[in-house]
């Protein structure tokens, strides 16, 4: 389900498979950042905490207890390390429904790192899924988009909004 958490989202690092930079979420960026929700059990979160932080492909029953533990962490005090590198940093910006939502991120916020902007494909991506989620005409995506630190100042407007027809075109 579409949800707006608090804060923004930011490119930064390098991606290795996108090339460029990778979104991350910043609770303390103004704003409000849009997001998607997946209700799923502790098992296949710990299996997206896993993909995300490039762990070896393997059974991740192992990881279960830390990343629960984690979790709870995260609940309770809005924030829990599940290590040192990206997507590894846990935030609980609220709950919808009475069921707390998390996600990961990098360990640092947007000020503290030099943002990067992302690859044409990755931000096409990401226009295709704020369309497909929150239902919203290409020209607020743009304008969504171009905003972001990491896309501002390094895509100019209208190339972001030409990005944005062609990826709705195509996808």
């Amino acid at each position: 389900m579409p949800v707006s958490l608090p804060g923004g989202i930011y490119f930064a690092g390098e991606s290795g498979a996108w090339t460029g930079g990778m979104a991350f979420y910043d609770p303390h960026l103004p704003g409000e950042a849009a997001a998607r929700a997946y209700l799923v059990t502790l098992e296949q979160f710990t299996d997206i905490a896993a993909q995300e932080m490039y762990r070896p492909p393997a059974d991740t029953t192992e990881l279960i207890p830390a990343t629960g533990a984690a979790i709870d962490a995260a609940v309770a005090d809005g924030r829990a390390t599940l290590g040192p590198g990206r997507y590894e940093t846990l935030i609980c910006p609220g709950s919808r429904d009475g069921v707390p939502m998390l996600t990961f991120t990098a360990p640092e916020g947007a000020s503290a790192v030099p943002c990067r902007p992302p690859a044409p494909v990755y931000l096409g991506m990401i226009a295709r899924g704020l369309r497909e989620s929150h239902g919203w005409p290409a020209e607020r995506i743009a304008t969504y988009l171009a905003a972001r630190p990491g896309v501002a100042g390094a895509w100019p407007p209208d190339a972001v909004a030409a990005l944005v027809d062609k990826a709705l075109a195509a996808g």
